[in-house]
């Protein structure tokens, strides 16, 4: 695979805010209105983005991006042109999205850097990652599309917004994480339930002691193989759509024929491009708990009582049905299911918190309302995922949701896959050398053969 040509290391909007930032006392991260980025943004001054896969997440995320006067979105990235067969068959591709940016800069008089010729729209990468006037990226693309353009993109000094989950393996998130350490890269992951203020307090209390000493962990993802893009009806062989350059989709993924209900959205259900609704939710309630246990940095020693269910189907092969443990060297156990409540729920020796998207309960009740006292620990707090990834592009402190913490977080849900497709009862899993011990089979999992001429890069 052809390296794009490194970008110029000393990008003139991000050295001048970065300068702001270093010359004053303030924490770490530092919000843009304390560098008087609150209001209106000089063009000159403003961070450009560009994003790559637009079809489903990446288009939603462009509309937040867009609400951040901070940002200027200079180009978009999609193998496919344009067509249905996303989120509820709805629009997507390079060219809606290209549409949606310059239509939103086309209302404001102070458009700023780039936009005379309008947004641009690129099939490959490499074209984004080459460019010397952009700053940061996000890869919204399918999993096994995550870790070339974001190892590459570190390379090239380019900040990076990757979305969840991090990787397709454990091999690729360990090689993402120390791309983005090596080259001194900001980097959020998009698990955005860390921007959760209930998530954010359910896990301090959790830390510090309010529910006397963990024991279990309760992790509920939902289940089955949801027809996201309504074309579940739609496996067979087809011909491969006008406008979507379909090899470039498949990637480093193994070859194989053209079927609607493959690509787009309900790519998550197919083991060669993701790892099923383990894998997908597997970025945010695993994360969280993860949070709450104070495991951020390791993972499990053993993974147990692994049992899927994959029901038969001729294209979608993920698990359906799911639970597995992991069991952490403290002796605590995180039991992953599709049958658990949804959420994360904590379960102590002198109470109980779950937490869920918008909410947390406690029990006792007297819990909910507890105070986060000055000398506890107080977890990294923000309200908001993609403005704390332009806080932190402009202060060049950590994000709340740093690579080596998605990673360490999805590891347990690969970990929880590895053994339900083998049908193993137990894995002894090295949480320091992320290596599995004793099961050659099982370790041979930790990583995937690429599609010629696909290589992982090296950073």
């Amino acid at each position: 695979m052809l390296d794009p040509k490194p970008a110029a290391t000393a990008h003139t909007r991000r050295a001048f805010l970065g300068a702001a930032a270093a010359g004053l006392a303030f924490p770490t991260i530092i919000p843009g209105s304390a560098l008087g980025l609150g209001g209106k943004v000089a063009p000159s001054n403003r961070i450009t983005l560009a994003v790559i896969g637009t079809g489903n997440q990446g288009f939603n995320d462009i509309r937040s991006f867009l609400k951040d006067e901070r940002v200027q979105i200079v180009a978009v990235c999609d193998v496919n042109r344009e067509s249905k067969g996303y989120w509820e068959d709805k629009l997507g591709g390079r060219e809606p999205a290209r549409r949606l940016v310059d239509d939103h800069y086309g209302k404001i008089k102070d458009k700023g850097p780039g936009t005379s010729k309008g947004c641009d729209a690129v099939v490959d990468f490499r074209e984004i990652l080459g460019r010397a006037d952009i700053d940061a990226v996000e890869v919204a693309t399918p999993d096994h599309w995550h870790a070339i353009p974001v190892i590459e993109a570190c390379k090239a000094k380019k900040d990076v917004y990757c979305q969840k989950p991090l990787s397709l393996t454990i091999a690729e998130g360990r090689a993402m994480a120390d791309a983005a350490k090596k080259h001194g890269v900001v980097f959020q992951t998009g698990s955005q339930q860390r921007s959760d203020p209930h998530f954010r307090k359910a896990c301090e209390l959790v830390r510090n002691g309010r529910i006397g000493a963990l024991k279990v962990v309760k992790v509920g993802l939902p289940g089955g193989r949801p027809d996201l893009a309504r074309n579940a009806d739609k496996k067979a062989v087809a011909p491969v759509p006008e406008g979507f350059d379909y090899d470039r989709w498949l990637g480093p993924a193994p070859d194989a024929p053209y079927a609607p209900a493959r690509c787009h959205v309900n790519f998550r259900w197919i083991f060669d491009y993701s790892g099923g609704n383990v894998t997908d939710w597997g970025g945010h309630h695993p994360d969280c708990a993860q949070w709450g246990m104070g495991t951020e940095l390791t993972g499990p020693v053993e993974i147990r009582n692994a049992k899927g269910v994959f029901a038969p189907d001729p294209l979608w092969n993920t698990a359906t049905e799911f639970t597995f443990d992991a069991v952490y060297e403290n002796g605590v156990v995180m039991q992953v299911a599709n049958t658990n409540p949804m959420g994360v729920t904590f379960v102590g020796t002198e109470g109980t918190i779950h937490a869920d998207r918008g909410k947390f309960t406690t029990d006792p009740a007297s819990l909910h309302d507890s105070e986060i006292k000055q000398g506890e620990i107080h977890l990294y707090a923000s309200d908001d995922h993609f403005r704390n990834f332009i806080d932190c592009v402009i202060s060049r402190g950590p994000t709340a949701a740093p690579a080596e913490i998605a990673h360490r977080s999805i590891t347990v849900c690969h970990l929880g896959n590895i053994a339900m497709r083998l049908g193993r009862d137990r894995l002894r899993w090295d949480p320091v050398a992320e290596k599995i011990l004793g099961d050659d089979e099982a370790a041979a999992m930790l990583s995937r053969p690429y599609r010629s001429p696909w290589t992982l890069p090296v950073a």
